[in-house]
């Protein structure tokens, strides 16, 4: 379909000082490929509709995407963060399904 290239985001947990873990956000950048782009408005009681995406990401993986695919927390796409939902390990990719907007608390 199309290509892609942006930052993913992983959130790993690191030992600041002695006993104290703290979560921290890497973000790394890769170029990969759209497989499905989706698109769809979720009606909500707020004022506006949220808008749900629905994209499969496909990216040749590195060592450190490997060993961190359950870290990821968001990809970059269209100057937005959004969520991932799922990753799906088919080596040598990682095949990402996004959705909503992420807004850093997952």
């Amino acid at each position: 379909m199309g290509k892609w290239f942006g930052i993913i985001g992983y959130c790993i947990t690191t030992e600041t000082s002695p006993g104290i873990w703290e979560e921290q956000i890497i973000e790394r950048q890769y170029y990969g490929d759209i497989l499905k782009n989706y698109r769809s408005l979720i009606n909500s009681s707020n004022v506006n509709d949220n808008i749900d995406i629905s994209n499969q990401i496909s990216i040749v993986a590195d060592p450190f995407a490997y060993e961190n695919f359950h870290a990821i927390r968001y990809v970059t796409f269209m100057d937005s963060k959004w969520k991932v939902k799922s990753v799906d390990v088919q080596y040598p990719r990682l095949i990402m399904s996004i959705g909503g907007i992420y807004n850093g608390g997952e």
